[in-house]
């Protein structure tokens, strides 16, 4: 494969684990009604790492160390991000906790720069620049600093710098036993979370639906196609396609939900993107640009 035909799968990818992720909004929501959130988590994340524990050991077995100690700090950094961004929730709007959340698309290329001491291009900042004001218009109404909002930058934070962390130090050959490190890392995290007030487990049949939905699409697949596709997009890059994200949680949300559409669910998707387009465009320009796989670290 070409390096142009894998960099067009990697977009791909990760459009597709946002269109997952933006339908869990709609699919979950009666869910987190009677199932605590944090509670759901170890849930999902539990089974999720058994499953690939069983499927892919041979790829965490092959991995050296150093892999190892990288996966478990991408998984500790996720798994960290999950849990605050739940703690957050519990004192602030779903809206201002997306707009919080998403924050990392400004977060990423921040610490691109500072940790790892790369340039990001005056173009890359401005496309940055249209994606804040798209999820701003798709999810701010009203913000005040409170506990929540502070609880819930912290797990952007978490979620720049685990995509920047992939895009450093994951590769091709190590995407899959990555992934499983992870997913092991973050269950045991919210199992920790979750065991001082008892776990909650799912009761009906359509609650495991939502379970194993998350299980197979949003947590196996979605993780493995991140780490792939972090192997091949620089981080920045990355973080501005995965704001597309609450466009699909509104396009969902209009489609199989009572939402009605707005101006700013229009305007708003319309802006998160033209900023995915333009980065996609630009990237298309130079071609003459490092590959991404030359700025990783030897691992």
């Amino acid at each position: 494969m070409t390096l142009t035909a894998r960099t067009r799968l990697a977009t791909l990818l990760l459009l597709a684990l946002t269109a997952v992720w933006g339908s869990t909004f709609f699919l979950i929501h009666d869910l987190v009604e009677h199932v605590p959130p944090v509670d759901f988590l170890a849930v999902r994340f539990a089974i999720a790492a058994v499953v690939m524990l069983v499927l892919f050991r041979r790829a965490v077995r092959s991995l050296t160390r150093r892999e190892v100690a990288i996966g478990v700090g991408l998984g500790l950094l996720y798994g960290l991000a999950q849990i605050f961004q739940t703690q957050g929730l519990a004192t602030t709007p779903a809206s201002v906790s997306g707009f919080v959340t998403g924050s990392y698309v400004v977060l990423t290329p921040v610490f691109t720069a500072l940790v790892l001491r790369e340039r990001v291009p005056g173009s890359t900042w401005a496309a940055v620049g249209i994606a804040t004001a798209g999820l701003a218009l798709l999810s701010l109404n009203g913000f005040s600093v409170g506990a929540g909002e502070a609880i819930t930058l912290l797990a952007a934070v978490c979620y720049a710098l685990h995509i920047v962390g992939l895009g450093r130090y994951s590769a091709s050959r190590i995407a899959t036993g990555l992934s499983v490190v992870q997913v092991v890392v973050i269950a045991v995290i919210c199992l920790i979370g979750a065991l001082p007030g008892g776990i909650v487990l799912p009761r009906t049949p359509a609650h495991w639906a939502s379970v194993l939905y998350m299980v197979v699409f949003a947590s196996i697949l979605a993780l493995w196609a991140q780490t792939w596709a972090q192997a091949h997009l620089p981080a920045t890059r990355a973080a501005i396609i995965m704001t597309v994200e609450p466009v699909f949680a509104a396009f969902f949300a209009v489609t199989l939900g009572a939402e009605t559409p707005t101006w700013r669910m229009v305007v708003g998707g319309g802006l998160v993107l033209t900023a995915m387009y333009a980065v996609e465009l630009l990237a298309r320009r130079r071609p003459g640009e490092l590959p991404v796989e030359a700025l990783h670290h030897e691992v």
